[in-house]
């Protein structure tokens, strides 16, 4: 009779089995509370690390925007002065250049005079006279001589005052393009996001540039710039004015003497002097309404310019209005403003292209006319050689006041006294 087999291995009791149950759940439990605190944990940790990343983020942002404006604070700042520094260097330019014009008006007054005193030796017998005329001959000599001295002094303290302002304008703008290339590279910055597709990992990134300055340094360095700038301003400036002094004083004194010394010779030639003198006023009057013309011509073209250019955009924006899709493609407040601009525009530039031609055609009849007084002055010139050679060769000191005179300062304005 078969007996019943029995599986070889331990056997184990009950209560075994009902340790090892609750050895299970009691892990269970703990590896559970575990998990929890660690998931708890994760959790408080992206949260912190997630509002650390964000005010970081928001405050760099804030940072890069106070950064801009300050950059952009110091852009307007520095552009404002290199505009004066400009203006200043064009005015300084002028007055030089006045100076160096009234220099160069003195040679021929020099000239003049040293042969009004050759001719005067040829005086023969009784009348070879040490008289008033040749002692206010020595002294003009004596005055023009002075006078280019002291013009030419200016003229070289100016040359040197707009080295010096080129130098100053030169830091201005290399500072002014280093702020701009500075604002459009924080301008990036400040654009970037995690999104954007062009980030990326660097290699150390936090890392000093060798040639990086501290901020106290690049506040000094660009206050330095422009406080160099205005003081070299002012030193101009206070030049310029010494300039059209030494200019407005050189031509009073010499047209003084000038005038003590032809006192002698006036009588007899007294009428042709007056009509000499009108028609170079008449001369002066008609080139400066040239220029004054020629001005307002210029200002009309630009206003031409400027008026087309207007025109184009509104052409522009009523051409790309009409690709506007479906029922968007409506006659709107825009349609009748932009086509009410054009049709404007138009009858402006008609009659800024009216009056632009009525103005060459004025001016066209002013050279005519400029052309017929300086042809008179010539007849009048030629009559006053006739009378003697000594007061014919005075005649050429006979320039009109305000050549000589530096123009007026349109940088600063002041006028030469």
């Amino acid at each position: 009779m078969a007996s019943l087999s029995e599986k070889p291995g331990q056997r184990f009791t009950v209560p075994d089995w009902h340790s090892n149950s609750a050895l299970i759940s009691a892990n269970a439990e703990r590896q559970r509370s575990a998990s929890h605190q660690v998931r708890q944990e994760a959790r408080a940790l992206r949260d912190e690390t997630s509002n650390q990343t964000k005010w970081d983020e928001d405050d760099n942002r804030s940072r890069l925007a106070d950064r801009i404006s300050s950059l952009n604070r110091w852009k307007e700042t520095l552009g404002r002065c290199l505009a004066d520094v400009d203006a200043e260097i064009d005015a300084l330019a002028q007055v030089k250049g006045a100076a160096e014009r009234a220099l160069q008006a003195k040679n021929l007054p020099l000239a003049v005079s040293i042969e009004c005193l050759t001719l005067r030796e040829s005086r023969r017998a009784i009348d070879l006279v040490r008289d008033a005329v040749e002692e206010e001959l020595h002294r003009e000599v004596k005055g023009i001589e002075k006078t280019k001295r002291e013009l030419q002094q200016r003229v070289t303290e100016a040359f040197e005052q707009l080295c010096r302002l080129q130098e100053a304008r030169q830091q201005l703008s290399q500072d002014h393009r280093h702020k701009v290339e500075a604002l459009e590279v924080d301008h990036v910055c400040s654009s970037l996001s995690i999104s954007s597709p062009n980030i990326s990992c660097k290699v150390n990134p936090a890392r000093v540039p060798g040639r990086a300055t501290a901020l106290d340094e690049w506040q000094q360095s660009s206050q330095g710039n422009k406080e160099r700038a205005e003081a070299e301003m002012r030193a101009s400036a206070e030049l310029r004015e010494a300039v059209a002094l030494a200019v407005a004083q050189a031509h009073n004194e010499l047209e003084a003497q000038r005038v003590a010394t032809e006192f002698a010779f006036r009588k007899r030639i007294r009428d042709l002097q007056r009509a000499h003198g009108e028609l170079k006023w008449q001369e002066q009057s008609t080139l400066e309404e040239i220029t004054e013309l020629q001005e307002d011509i210029r200002r009309l073209e630009e206003d031409l310019r400027g008026k087309t250019q207007h025109l184009k955009l509104a052409h522009t924006r009523l051409e790309t209005r009409t690709r506007r899709p479906g029922m968007e493609l409506c006659r709107d407040q825009v349609q009748y403003g932009l086509a009410d601009e054009v049709y404007q525009l138009e009858g402006t530039i008609r009659a800024l292209r009216q009056k632009l031609l009525e103005s060459q055609d004025v001016l066209d009849s002013l050279y005519r006319h400029l052309h017929r007084i300086q042809t008179d002055l010539g007849y009048k010139a030629n009559s006053l050689q006739l009378d003697n050679k000594c007061m014919a060769s005075r005649k050429k000191l006979l320039v009109p006041a305000e050549k000589l005179l530096p123009e007026l300062d349109t940088f600063n304005p002041t006028t030469s006294r």
